[in-house]
């Protein structure tokens, strides 16, 4: 079918039925880093989430995205205030990531976190941070996809592990592999690449 201007779209009533146990159990193949969303709401009460659905999305300009429930309390705090901090979680952070991921009123109760100079609450002992301001959203199903524009980065000096999501439960890669392999030249623009001969 096609739109007003011509355009060819997609028509949802010709999709076939997609059974939901089998799309979840299909798409736990797909390992995963963890990470948690955090702002602050308007009264100043630090808020955030567990969110598997986060990725590197340009480097130029540089951007990532995440996608939240549209019903997402936390989601809702992050649109009021236009940013939010991308905390990457090590592996040593199971009881971090179990409580965003409950619907604790308090998830920071116990949580070791501070204030950036941005202003927003980072977590302790997380791998990386990762700073934005929110770029654009775009509707997604029963998600949002939230492009953030990245004001300020950071990495763990320490040599941890991620924490991994597997087929419904956490993983961990090899227990030898804790440092960073060298730079490979070849993969400068693995992720921002714009030639069409490349499965990117």
């Amino acid at each position: 079918m096609t739109d007003g201007v011509g355009e060819t779209v997609a028509d949802p009533a010709a999709d076939p039925v997609i059974d939901a146990r089998q799309f979840r159990n299909v798409l736990g193949q797909f390992c995963t880093g963890i990470t948690v969303i955090t702002t602050f709401d308007g009264d100043g009460t630090p808020v955030g989430f567990a969110c598997q659905s986060f990725a590197a999305l340009s480097l130029e300009p540089p951007l990532v995205l995440f996608c939240p429930t549209k019903n997402s309390r936390s989601w809702a705090a992050i649109e009021r205030s236009g940013r939010f901090c991308v905390n990457v979680l090590a592996e040593e952070q199971q009881p971090t990531c179990a409580r965003f991921g409950s619907r604790e009123p308090d998830k920071f109760a116990g949580i070791p976190w501070r204030t950036s100079d941005l202003e927003l609450p980072l977590l302790d002992d997380a791998l990386a941070t990762i700073q934005c301001v929110v770029d654009s959203v775009i509707d997604g199903g029963d998600h949002y996809i939230v492009i953030g524009r990245v004001q300020a980065l950071s990495e763990s000096t320490d040599s941890g592990r991620p924490l991994l999501f597997y087929r419904g439960q956490y993983t961990a890669i090899e227990p030898d592999k804790t440092t960073p392999a060298p730079w490979r030249a070849d993969l400068d623009h693995f992720l921002t690449t714009t030639t069409l001969d490349t499965w990117l």
